[in-house]
C-alpha cells in the first residue's frame, strides 16, 4: 500500500502526536493512538490556513489532538465540502504518497459513514481513525510475544505458526522490510500503525480467532450465520476441524438437553388454555408414559443432522460469498446476514425431511415407531412425500429474524467489549463468550419463537389430528391467536429457554476440548 523511499512516512506519522507514541513505546505499543492528529510537517505547513489560535501538547509543545486532526481533513478533503468521499481519498491520498484500491477506499467511507451519505463529515473521520487505531493496537500485542514494544521475523514466524502457516525466516524478513523505515529489521508501535493506517481491515484476523460464535454455540436450532475464518485457516484444513469439534460438541450438547427440546415439542403441540401442561407435569407426563428413556425420543435424528447441515451450510455459504463479488477475507455484517441467511435456507432445505422425522418420533407413543426408518416409511405410506415438508415456509421465514437478531445483538455485544475493554488481546475470556453467545440466540429464539411453533404444529398435524382437514400456515396463525390469544404463539417457550445455558456450556468446554484432541491451534 505504502512506496519505498516516498515521503509517506513523516507525513502519516505525525498523526499520532510523537511524543506521547515514544513515551509509551516498549511499554504500551498502544500508547501513541491516545493523541491523534496530523503531521508534525502538515501542521507547520498548514498553520496559519487551518487554525488562528492552536492549542498545545503539554509534553511537546505541539498542536494538540483535534488541531492535527483538523490539519489532515483539511488535506484529504479535497473540494472542501466538509466531507471526504472516495473521490476525495484518491487525490488526497495520492498527494500523501498513499496507494490505496478504489475498493479498498470504498471500505474506508462505509467503515465510518454512519449517517449513510456516501461521505465521510469531521466527526466520523475521527471516529474511524481511533476505532481503526484500536484494532491495529491489538493485533501489534498480539504480535509482540516478547513484549517489548517491537516485532522481529521471528515473532512474526512464531504468530504465523500459531495460525498454522509456516513461512521462512526469509520471507518473514520480507514482510518485515515492507513496513521498517529505519532500516533496523525490527517495527516498532509507530511503523506498524504508520503503515496499516488507512488501510480499511475491518474484520482483523485476531478477531476472528477469538469471537467465533455459531461454530462453538449450539442450542438445538442451526440457523445461526456461518463464522467468519481467516484465510489461514482455511488453507490449512483447520477450519474442517472446527467444524468438527463444533459438530461433536453439539451432538453432546443436544443429547445433554434432549428432554427439555422433547418436553418444548410436547408443549408446542399439546398445550393449550383447556390443557395446561407445565414443566413438573410434563416430565411427569413422559416418564409415565415411557419411562425415562423416553426423554430422549427423536435425540437419535436431531444429532445425526448435524454432520450434513453444517458442511451443506458452510460449503453453500462461501459460495454465496463468491457470488456476490466479495473475494475479501470476511464480509460487513448486511453481507453477512443475506449470505448467511441464503446458505441456512440451502441447509435447511436439504435436511427438511429429518426435521419432520424429529418432530413425529418425539410427539410418538411408546412402542409407535421401533426406529427412524419405520417412522419415515409410515409417513411416506400415509401422507405421501409432501408430509415430509409440512411447517417448510414458516421454517424458510424464521431464518431471517433468528438469524439477523442474533447477528446483530451478537455483533454489537463484541463490538461494545472490543471497544471498552480489549486494550491487550481480542481474547474475550470464556465468560464474555458465553455471555455474548447466550444473550445473541435467546433473542434470536424469541423473535422467531411463533414461527417455529407455527412450524412444529404443522409438521404435527397427520400424527395429532388424522381425518381432519390441514391448515395452512397463516390459517393455524389465526387459529391459535383466536382460540389462545397471543401467549398462544409461545407456548413452550420457558423449556426452549431453561436449556439455552447449559446448552451453551456444554458445548463450549466439549468443543475446547475436542479442539485440543484434534489439534486445533489455540493462542
Amino acid at each position: 500500500m505504502h512506496q519505498r523511499g516516498s515521503f509517506v512516512s513523516p507525513l502519516l506519522s505525525g498523526v499520532f502526536c510523537q511524543c506521547r507514541s515514544e513515551e509509551y513505546q516498549g511499554s504500551d505499543p498502544g500508547g501513541g493512538g491516545r493523541t491523534l492528529g496530523s503531521a508534525t510537517s502538515i501542521s507547520e505547513h498548514r498553520h496559519d490556513e487551518s487554525c488562528d489560535s492552536p492549542h498545545h501538547c503539554p509534553v511537546c509543545g505541539g498542536p494538540e489532538q483535534e488541531h492535527r486532526l483538523k490539519v489532515l481533513f483539511q488535506i484529504l478533503d479535497v473540494n472542501g465540502d466538509g466531507g471526504i468521499c472516495v473521490n476525495d481519498l484518491t487525490i488526497g491520498l495520492k498527494k500523501l504518497g498513499v496507494h490505496c484500491t478504489e475498493h479498498e477506499l470504498k471500505k474506508i467511507v462505509k467503515a465510518g459513514d454512519k449517517d449513510l451519505d456516501g461521505q465521510l463529515d469531521f466527526e466520523e473521520f475521527v471516529h474511524y481513525l481511533r476505532d481503526h487505531e484500536k484494532k491495529l493496537r491489538l493485533v501489534f500485542k498480539s504480535l509482540d510475544k516478547k513484549n517489548d514494544g517491537r516485532i522481529d521475523s521471528q515473532e512474526i514466524m512464531q504468530s504465523l505458526r500459531d495460525l498454522g502457516v509456516h513461512i521462512s525466516e526469509e520471507q518473514a524478513e520480507k514482510i518485515l522490510k515492507s513496513m521498517d523505515k529505519n532500516g533496523t529489521m525490527t517495527i516498532d508501535w509507530n511503523e506498524w500503525r504508520d503503515y496499516h493506517l488507512l488501510h480499511p481491515a475491518d474484520n482483523i484476523p485476531e478477531i476472528i480467532l477469538y469471537w467465533k460464535h455459531s461454530t462453538i454455540f449450539d442450542v438445538g436450532e442451526s440457523m445461526l450465520v456461518p463464522d467468519e475464518f481467516t484465510a489461514e485457516e482455511k488453507k490449512t484444513g483447520m477450519l474442517w476441524r472446527h467444524l468438527v469439534a463444533g459438530g461433536g460438541a453439539g451432538a453432546v450438547s443436544r443429547t445433554c438437553t434432549a428432554p427439555l427440546d422433547r418436553l418444548k415439542v410436547l408443549m408446542q403441540v399439546h398445550a393449550s388454555r383447556s390443557n395446561s401442561m407445565g414443566i413438573a407435569g410434563g416430565f411427569t407426563q413422559m416418564i409415565r408414559e415411557g419411562g425415562l428413556r423416553s426423554l430422549w425420543r427423536g435425540n437419535g435424528i436431531n444429532v445425526l443432522k448435524i454432520a450434513p447441515e453444517s458442511a451443506i451450510k458452510f460449503m453453500a455459504y462461501e459460495q454465496i460469498k463468491r457470488l456476490i463479488g466479495s473475494n475479501q477475507e470476511t464480509l460487513g455484517i448486511l453481507e453477512r446476514l443475506v449470505s448467511g441467511s441464503l446458505a441456512g435456507a440451502i441447509a435447511q432445505s436439504s435436511i427438511y425431511p429429518m426435521e419432520v422425522l424429529k418432530t413425529r418420533l418425539a410427539l410418538g407413543r411408546t412402542g409407535q415407531y421401533s426406529g427412524m426408518k419405520v417412522c419415515a416409511k409410515h409417513i411416506f405410506k400415509k401422507e405421501g412425500l409432501k408430509a415430509f415438508y409440512k411447517g417448510y415456509i414458516p421454517n424458510m421465514l424464521g431464518i431471517i429474524p433468528y438469524a439477523g437478531i442474533d447477528l446483530a445483538v451478537y455483533e454489537t455485544l463484541k463490538n461494545s467489549w472490543l471497544q471498552r475493554f480489549a486494550t491487550d488481546s481480542a481474547d474475550p475470556g470464556v465468560f464474555v463468550l458465553l455471555a455474548c453467545g447466550t444473550m445473541s440466540s435467546t433473542c434470536g429464539q424469541l423473535a422467531s419463537y411463533p414461527l417455529a411453533l407455527v412450524r412444529t404444529r404443522m409438521q404435527a398435524q397427520a400424527a395429532t389430528q388424522e381425518g381432519s382437514p390441514q391448515m395452512t400456515m397463516t390459517g393455524l396463525f389465526r387459529h391459535i391467536v383466536r382460540t389462545e390469544g397471543a401467549i398462544g404463539l409461545y407456548r413452550g417457550l420457558a423449556p426452549n429457554f431453561m436449556k439455552v445455558i447449559p446448552a451453551v456450556s456444554i458445548s463450549y468446554v466439549v468443543y475446547e476440548n475436542l479442539k485440543i484432541t484434534l489439534g486445533v491451534q489455540s493462542r
